[in-house]
């Protein structure tokens, strides 16, 4: 396996009953490379990235994270999943804790870090995502966006070497895509391996070494951003990108 190359996916297939909601996807990525997958709702892009981290366990074909192939039986897959952050639509942070504990509570609970180090991390990750100042807040007291940003960086306290971003934005009012999405911005600004599911469109143009359109479970075409907007190779790809820069 090259040694820059971080995921395969190989002929890749995932049902849901009867319904195959991934179809033969090839994807590599490597080490420090930002994707934005995009396409229209049911594409299967969500599924995808969730077959990375084997929230969803692929039916065919052969995933491999950092030289690993995983799977539904795989030994260690815990160990796997320590290396691959995950930020849903939905901020999932217990409301019966601070940010900082929410922040903290991983790191102990999974890597066994000492209580006054994972507080260190956790402030040093607050700061990342501009926030420090609501470390002793609770969830409930915070705005959308501000939620989404903790939720971020409770993501990287488990220092992942892949981030991935299932929508993160779609939950949130206008007004707060955009202090999320500059979060986003700083960390690739760091070098940080990212695949992101979004309809943020200039997010894609700015930050993407790829942009990956899917539909009906497959991926249509890929392409750097520059080429992608300007030029779809595919008439799904036209169409697409026709309804969402109208709106």
């Amino acid at each position: 396996m090259d040694a820059d190359r971080i995921i395969s996916m190989e002929a890749v297939d995932k049902y849901f009953g009867n319904f195959r909601a991934l179809h033969d996807i090839n994807l590599e990525v490597s080490r420090r490379e930002r994707i934005v997958l995009c396409g229209p709702s049911g594409s299967g892009k969500s599924t995808l990235i969730r077959c990375i981290n084997q929230i969803e366990h692929h039916d065919k074909g052969r995933i491999i994270f950092d030289g690993m192939e995983v799977g539904a039986h795989t030994k260690g897959l815990d160990k796997v999943r320590r290396e691959i952050g995950m930020v849903f639509q939905s901020f999932n942070l217990f409301p019966h804790l601070t940010v900082l504990e929410n922040c903290m509570l991983a790191p102990m609970k999974v890597r066994g870090i000492a209580k006054p180090a994972a507080a260190a991390l956790a402030r040093e990750h607050l700061e990342q995502v501009r926030i420090p100042e609501q470390a002793d807040k609770y969830p409930g007291q915070l705005s959308g966006g501000q939620q989404q940003r903790v939720a971020i960086a409770r993501a990287l306290c488990m220092q992942p070497k892949v981030m991935l971003f299932d929508e993160p934005t779609s939950a949130l009012d206008p007004e707060m895509v955009k202090e999320v999405l500059e979060t986003m911005i700083g960390l690739a600004e760091n070098d940080m391996t990212m695949l992101c599911v979004t309809h943020e469109m200039g997010f894609a143009r700015s930050v993407a070494h790829r942009v990956i359109f899917m539909d009906q479970g497959e991926i249509v075409e890929e392409a750097p951003p520059e080429e992608f907007f300007a030029h779809p190779a595919s008439e799904r790809g036209r169409v697409f990108l026709g309804q969402i820069l109208r709106q």
